[in-house]
């Protein structure tokens, strides 16, 4: 398989907030032994976001590119200092969370629920907005893997973290709904974590061990218009029963309680990327390709945006079937009645499922 590659803080001015927070991780011990440990406090004015890799990012891309949350701080007389880093995998995101070491975690909606299944009473995290609704496909490079009941000893399934991260969560939802509940997991053993951009640099070349790749945008795209054998073998629209929410952020109740000011700026600001993302999606591709000192077609960018399956919009959608599934198959222990259950009450969200 390709070699796990740790993504660097991407702006030479983290270099100090890049040693801190790597710091903080070679001291770290999460578990559940540890998920009541108290985390680091920090006045109200600085925020610490962490994001992962692909375009389902872009709104966090746009906040950055514009200061939209320095900006929205200043309307409430906040000087804020935002740092940012970038990882891969909802593990390290939810261990960084959970160090103290981020206030803002960007994942998919698998490592959210996990999350605030072993925090209930102790950190209490819980979800922040969604990043949009974005289709997730399971890519492979083998001619004879048409549907996921085709993968065998010898096939290799990428993806950010094994049975954590949202795509993880979703192959076990379709396996569940293909050979029941009870084998939910029957794909588990075939699945390695390896980020985004390697996965594709893999399902690309060919001539590895990793023949499928659940990814995100636009590494998905990506293989499928770089290799001629790559195809769809699964869309996690099909597989939820509809456009849904597949990555989210999320912060701990003491984050939001201890900084609302900071809190509501992260916020609206990420409302003031969906409006300009929607209404602007050559400029949006533009922001894409500058923050990531991306080289990833423009076109191929566009296309993404502009896909009428895509909706960027801070609401989250349709994430409840997969929080109950979860639950059924005891991957978290606490039933989900309602999305807001896992999500802070805020109006920017109200309209979510």
């Amino acid at each position: 398989m390709f070699p796990f590659r740790p993504a660097a803080v991407r702006s030479p001015a983290r270099s100090s907030f890049a040693r801190r927070f790597a710091a903080a991780c070679l001291t770290l011990s999460v578990g559940v032994a540890g998920l009541g440990a108290a985390t680091p406090a920090h006045a109200e004015g600085q925020i610490r976001i962490a994001e992962q890799f692909g375009i389902v990012y872009l709104l966090l891309n746009v906040a950055r590119d514009q200061q939209l949350i320095e900006k929205e701080g200043r309307k409430a007389g906040l000087d804020i200092k935002v740092d940012w880093v970038q990882l891969s995998g909802g593990s390290a995101i939810n261990d960084a969370l959970l160090s103290g070491s981020i206030d803002i975690a960007g994942a998919g909606v698998g490592p959210l629920l996990t999350i605030w299944d072993r925090t209930r009473g102790r950190q209490n995290v819980k979800g922040v907005a969604s990043l949009g609704n974005l289709p997730y496909y399971l890519v492979s490079n083998n001619p004879n893997v048409k549907t996921i009941a085709d993968f065998t000893e010898k096939d290799r399934i990428a993806l950010p973290a094994v049975s954590v991260s949202v795509q993880s969560r979703v192959l076990q939802f379709a396996a569940a709904k293909r050979w029941g509940e009870k084998d939910f997991n029957r794909l588990d053993k075939l699945t390695q974590a390896v980020p985004h951009p390697d996965a594709a640099a893999a399902i690309i070349a060919g001539g590895t061990e990793i023949t499928g790749h659940f990814g995100n945008p636009p590494f998905q795209e990506q293989e499928l218009a770089s290799n001629p054998k790559a195809h769809i073998v699964l869309n996690s629209y099909d597989v939820l029963g509809g456009p849904g929410s597949a990555t989210v952020l999320y912060a701990t109740e003491k984050f939001r309680n201890e900084n609302p000011k900071t809190y509501r700026a992260f916020v609206d600001a990420l409302a003031d990327a969906a409006r300009y993302v929607t209404a602007n999606p050559d400029a949006a591709a533009d922001t894409y390709i500058r923050v990531n000192h991306s080289k990833t077609d423009r076109n191929l960018l566009l296309s993404i945006i502009r896909n009428p399956q895509v909706q960027f919009k801070v609401a989250p959608q349709n994430t409840l079937p997969l929080a109950q599934f979860m639950y059924r198959v005891g991957a978290i222990k606490n039933e989900p009645k309602s999305w807001k259950d896992y999500f802070f009450d805020d109006p920017a969200t109200a309209a979510g499922s």
